[in-house]
C-alpha cells in the first residue's frame, strides 16, 4: 500500500525548477522555429516566386510568338507543336540526373546554374533561322531547366519544418498562375516593339526575357543562402532552433528507415506510377493552354498582339482566386482526394464547353477550366509530399514531375498535328476533357495518408511500415 501510494506522489520540490526551466526552453525553441519559418516565408519565398516568373516567361513565350515564327521563319503548326513539346522530352531525360547533381552541389548552386543556363538558351531563341535550330534550342532549354522544381522542393525540405512545408509548396505552385498571368501582358508589350533597333517583336521577346533570367540567376547566387547557419537575417537562437527541428525530423526518418529502405523499389511502386498518370493529365491541360491559348484568343475579331497578351491573362487570374479558395478548403479537409476529383471535373467541363462555344465564350469557359486544372496541381502535390519517405522524396518528385511533364510534349505536339490536319484545335479540346475525366477516376485508386491513416507508399519492402511512420510529419506523430 505504501509503495503504491508512493509511486503516485508528486515529484520532489527540488526537481520543479529544473522541470520548469526545461518547459520554458522547449517553449522558446518552438517560438524560435515559428519565428524563423515566418521570416523564411517573407524573405526567401518571394525570391523563389521571382525565379518562377522568369521560368514561366521563358517556358511559354513561344505561345505568343507562334504566328510571327511562322511568318518570319516558316515554322508551321505541326513543327511549332513538336518544338514546343521537345522541351519536355529533354526535361524528362535530364530531370533525374539534374536532381542527383543538385544533391551533390546543393540547391543554391544548382538553382543558380539552372537559371543562368535556361536564360542563355532562351536568349539564343532570338536568332532562330529554321526549324532545325528551333528544335535544338527548345531541347536545350528543357535540358537546362530540368531539376528546377525538385531543387525548390528540396530547398524547402532543408529550411521549412514538415508542418509548414505543404504551405510553402502550395504558395510556390500558386505563384505559377500569377506568373502565367504576367507573361501575357509582358509578351504582348515586347511583341509591340516590332522594328525597334531593327529587331522583330519576337526577337525582343526572346532576347529580353532570356537576358532577364541570366541577371536574376546571378543575383540569386548572392541573395539565397545555402544553409540555415549562413542566414544573417536569422538570430542565433532561430538558427539553432530551426536547424535542430530539421535535424530531428531527419533523425526520426533515418531511424524509422533503419537504413534498409530500397528507394529504387519504392520509385517503381504502382502508387508512384499512378501519381505520374494523374499528373500527366493535369500537365496536358496546363500546357495545351500555355502554348495554344493565344492562338485560340486570336480567333476573336479585332485582337492584336497586345490585346491577345492581356486577354490571355484572364484564365490565369481566375485560376489564382480558385487556388486560394481551394487552399482554404484543403486546410479543413481530412482527405484531399474529393477536392482533387472536383478540380479535375471542373477542368473537364470547362474544356468541353470551350470546344463547342464561340471564340469569346471559349475564353470564358477556358477560364473555368483553368480554375480546375490549376487548383488540381497544389492539391495533387500534397499527397506525395506528405506520404513519401524522405529517402526517396526528392528522386520520387523528380520522377513524377518528369514523367508527368511529358504531357507538356503530348499536348502541344498533338494540338499542332490536329490544327495542321483539320485547321482547328477543337478536337484537341475534346481530348483534354476526356483526359481530365479519366484522371478524376484514377484518383479513386490513389492511396492517401490521412491523420493517423495510411501512407501513399505501401511497398512489399520489409521496411515499408517503418517508411510510413517516417514519412509522416513530426507534428502528426507527436
Amino acid at each position: 500500500m505504501w509503495r503504491a501510494a508512493h509511486s503516485h506522489a508528486p515529484p520532489p520540490a527540488a526537481d520543479l525548477p529544473q522541470r520548469k526551466h526545461s518547459m520554458v526552453s522547449v517553449d522558446n525553441a518552438v517560438a524560435d522555429v515559428a519565428s524563423a519559418t515566418k521570416k523564411f516565408f517573407k524573405r526567401v519565398l518571394p525570391i523563389m516566386l521571382v525565379m518562377l516568373v522568369c521560368n514561366q516567361l521563358n517556358r511559354s513565350n513561344i505561345g505568343y510568338a507562334q504566328d510571327h515564327l511562322q511568318a518570319d521563319v516558316g515554322i508551321g503548326a505541326a513543327a511549332y507543336g513538336f518544338g514546343a513539346g521537345l522541351f519536355f522530352i529533354a526535361y524528362a531525360i535530364f530531370e533525374l540526373p539534374s536532381n542527383v547533381m543538385m544533391e551533390k552541389y546543393g540547391a543554391k548552386v544548382w538553382l543558380t546554374r539552372i537559371m543562368i543556363s535556361w536564360g542563355a538558351v532562351s536568349f539564343l531563341m532570338a536568332f532562330v533561322q529554321n526549324e532545325t535550330m528551333f528544335y535544338v534550342l527548345r531541347f536545350l532549354l528543357g535540358a537546362a531547366e530540368a531539376g528546377f522544381f525538385p531543387a525548390v522542393i528540396f530547398y524547402f525540405a532543408r529550411w521549412v519544418p514538415a508542418g509548414q512545408r505543404g504551405k510553402a509548396t502550395a504558395v510556390f505552385i500558386a505563384g505559377s498562375s500569377v506568373a502565367a498571368a504576367i507573361s501575357g501582358p509582358v509578351a504582348g508589350s515586347l511583341l509591340s516593339l516590332q522594328g525597334a533597333l531593327g529587331l522583330r517583336g519576337w526577337q525582343w521577346l526572346f532576347g529580353f526575357e532570356g537576358a532577364l533570367s541570366v541577371v536574376v540567376g546571378m543575383a540569386v547566387f548572392f541573395v539565397l543562402d545555402a544553409r540555415i547557419q549562413d542566414a544573417k537575417w536569422l538570430s542565433p537562437a532561430e538558427k539553432d532552433a530551426l536547424s535542430g527541428a530539421i535535424a530531428d525530423e531527419d533523425a526520426q526518418h533515418s531511424k524509422a528507415g533503419n537504413g534498409k529502405l530500397n528507394r529504387w523499389k519504392m520509385l517503381l511502386n504502382p502508387q508512384i506510377l499512378l501519381l505520374c498518370g494523374i499528373y500527366f493529365s493535369v500537365q496536358l491541360s496546363i500546357y495545351a493552354n500555355t502554348f495554344w491559348l493565344p492562338s485560340i484568343i486570336k480567333q476573336i475579331p479585332g485582337t492584336t498582339d497586345l490585346t491577345v497578351g492581356f486577354l490571355s491573362s484572364i484564365p490565369w487570374v481566375c485560376a489564382v482566386f480558385a487556388m486560394y479558395f481551394a487552399a482554404k478548403l484543403q486546410d479543413k479537409a481530412r482527405s484531399k482526394k474529393p477536392l482533387l476529383v472536383a478540380a479535375l471535373l471542373v477542368a473537364a467541363v470547362g474544356t468541353f464547353a470551350a470546344a463547342v462555344a464561340s471564340p469569346v465564350m471559349a475564353l470564358v469557359f477556358l477560364a473555368v477550366a483553368a480554375m480546375g486544372f490549376k487548383s488540381a496541381s497544389p492539391l495533387f502535390w500534397t499527397i506525395p509530399q506528405s506520404g513519401l519517405h524522405p529517402l526517396v522524396l526528392a528522386p520520387a518528385i523528380a520522377i513524377i514531375n518528369s514523367l508527368g511533364n511529358l504531357g507538356g510534349f503530348v499536348a502541344p505536339f498533338g494540338f499542332g498535328i490536329i490544327k495542321e490536319q483539320t485547321g482547328s484545335v477543337i478536337p484537341g479540346l475534346f481530348a483534354l476533357a476526356a483526359a481530365s475525366t479519366i484522371a478524376a477516376g484514377l484518383v479513386y485508386f490513389l492511396k492517401e495518408r490521412r491523420s493517423g491513416g495510411d501512407a501513399v507508399v505501401n511497398s512489399a519492402n520489409p521496411s515499408a511500415k517503418a517508411a510510413e511512420a517516417a514519412s509522416q510529419p513530426v507534428a502528426a506523430r507527436a
